[in-house]
């Protein structure tokens, strides 16, 4: 699995640098994210740029980050979505629940915003 993580104005973003997140790699992209979330990072934006298929399992991964960051008072953003992986996430409803992004800077500054009104 190949993911670039890096942090930008306090939000995790985690690179999928994989055509495809499916069986095999899903497993090994799970386990890196759901380390994050353990040791801290609780507003996240996952940019799906290189990614260019998607399938039912992918999805359900996304769901089970999107409730690990969720228990910890966090928030999901995804980004950079290609057409046909927007299709799969809308055509399943998540994209309801998990907001979609053009581009990362976008889905940070969702996040920032999202903050802001907890705090307040």
């Amino acid at each position: 699995m190949q993911l670039l993580v890096e942090e930008k104005d306090g939000v995790r973003v985690v690179r999928v640098k994989e055509a495809k997140l499916t069986y095999p790699v899903l497993a090994s992209f799970f386990a890196e994210v759901r380390q994050l979330v353990e040791d801290g990072s609780n507003r996240l934006v996952i940019d799906l740029r290189e990614v260019s298929y998607i399938d039912s399992a992918s999805i359900g991964c996304l769901m089970d980050i999107h409730r690990l960051v969720q228990d910890r008072a966090g928030a999901l953003k995804l980004s950079g979505l290609q057409p046909r992986v927007e299709t799969m996430i809308s055509m399943t409803g998540v994209h309801k629940i998990v907001g979609l992004h053009r581009d990362e800077d976008d889905a940070i500054r969702a996040l920032d915003a999202r903050k802001g009104k907890a705090d307040a």
